[in-house]
């Protein structure tokens, strides 16, 4: 039986990919603010993921199968600006230093570990266009910019140490875990209290923004997938294809029987950042893995709202 420890183990991707792995009879050690869990005899002492002592005792203690490296600091485009040197703070010490401890308790106590790190699709450049797993890699925001080290990070410590350190670069992926803050889910949450006349209306920051959306359990079966490579690589996690704020709240309202004209509108002023459509060729984790998106764009917002308890007609 294989161990695993997920960080981030109380996010959406956490709890989904926890999910999994008990499914296919893994241990989980499951580590997220100074919280541990387990699905077996393991110790319940907090584990400090910012502390380097700490990580390596755990790491060397238990010498886990596989770790998944998913914690991270985000600043998303509704949410009130923090000062630079906070969020630059916060974020380095989550997305980046977190990773250099668990890849030197791996190399100084169980270097046949093997760990994922969630990259972002905003390690790129923005261009609107196609990412792949070349692209050029210019991020314009803190959060960028921490993804981007850990990238690099993973791929200084399999060349320089031979450490199986893979990377994913994700884009938007969506379930009903996802924090109410994020657009996916209050358009989903915000269309059914229309419907069930709890609410009035939704305000969007932009109908017109783009993006690449997936959902996010077949997301984490990708992280797997790649964990059990050969050979460690990095690899972009998206379904290839685009739609606006827009089509997203028209198909969300349409499942619902009501016409989204009526009850959405638009008000650019709450968004603290531009929006820039992000785009995903799934090429190379298709090659390598044989992953594909289970459903499409419209069938997932279907999945979405039936999540949050909403009753579909067929």
């Amino acid at each position: 039986m294989k161990t695993a420890v997920v960080i981030g183990s109380l996010g959406q991707d956490g709890r989904l990919l926890k999910r999994q792995l008990i499914g296919n009879e893994y241990k989980v050690i499951g580590i997220d603010v100074n919280h541990i869990e387990s699905s077996f005899k393991a110790a319940k002492r907090p584990v400090d993921i910012h502390n380097e002592r700490e990580v390596y005792e755990l790491v060397a203690s238990y010498k886990p199968d596989e770790i998944y490296h998913l914690a991270a600091v985000h600043h998303s485009a509704e949410n009130k600006m923090q000062t630079n040197l906070d969020l630059f703070q916060k974020s380095f010490q989550t997305n980046t230093f977190s990773l250099i401890y668990f890849l030197e308790a791996m190399l100084k106590g169980s270097p046949q570990t093997r760990l994922f790190y969630a990259a972002s699709s905003h390690i790129f450049e923005e261009t609107n266009g196609v990412d792949d797993e070349g692209s050029r890699i210019n991020p314009s925001s803190v959060y960028g910019i921490t993804k981007a080290a850990g990238l690099s990070i993973c791929r200084y410590y399999r060349k320089e140490h031979s450490l199986f350190a893979s990377c994913g670069i994700l884009y938007n992926h969506e379930s009903s875990l996802r924090n109410d803050n994020f657009i996916s889910k209050k358009i989903i949450k915000g269309a059914i209290k229309i419907r069930d006349r709890l609410q009035d209306k939704i305000v969007l920051g932009d109908l017109s923004a783009e993006a690449d959306w997936g959902y996010a359990p077949d997301y984490v079966k990708a992280m797997h997938k790649i964990l059990n490579l050969d050979h460690p690589d990095d690899f972009i996690i998206a379904t290839g294809h685009w739609h606006s704020v827009s089509e997203f709240a028209e198909a969300a309202f349409k499942y619902l029987g009501l016409n989204w004209n009526n009850y959405v509108e638009e008000n650019k002023s709450i968004l603290t950042k531009k929006r820039v459509c992000r785009v995903g060729n799934p090429g190379k984790l298709l090659k390598n893995t044989g992953w594909k998106p289970s459903m499409d764009f419209i069938t997932m917002i279907k999945v979405l709202l039936e999540e949050e308890g909403a009753f579909i007609k067929d």
